[in-house]
């Protein structure tokens, strides 16, 4: 029978990741403690240690996530005329072929 997948809380991450980040305890001892994989526990720290800066944007969009948006859209809408076309075209097709 398969093992049930574990799921963490985002605050016990960031508590073992800080924990980490301190180094008053080995990677090893952590992870023996807390019954997890060092490489997950360092995942965790290196995802912290990532993501740090964003706390102090105060509010900020990040640069690069702003923008991120915006080809993505105008492809969509594109896409959307072209379906509008085609819709009406298949709508006059049948009415057509209707009569």
């Amino acid at each position: 029978m398969a093992r049930k997948r574990r799921s963490f809380s985002p605050s016990f991450k960031a508590k073992v990741a800080l924990e980490a980040i301190k180094g008053v305890k080995t990677i090893a001892e952590m992870a023996q403690k807390h019954k997890l994989h060092a490489t997950q526990i360092n995942l965790w720290k290196k995802q912290l240690l990532d993501g740090a800066e964003d706390v102090f944007l105060d509010g900020k969009i990040k640069p690069d996530a702003k923008h991120s948006d915006e080809p993505e859209s105008a492809e969509l809408y594109e896409q959307i005329g072209r379906l509008k076309v085609q819709l009406e075209w298949l709508k006059k097709k049948v009415a057509q072929d209707g009569d």
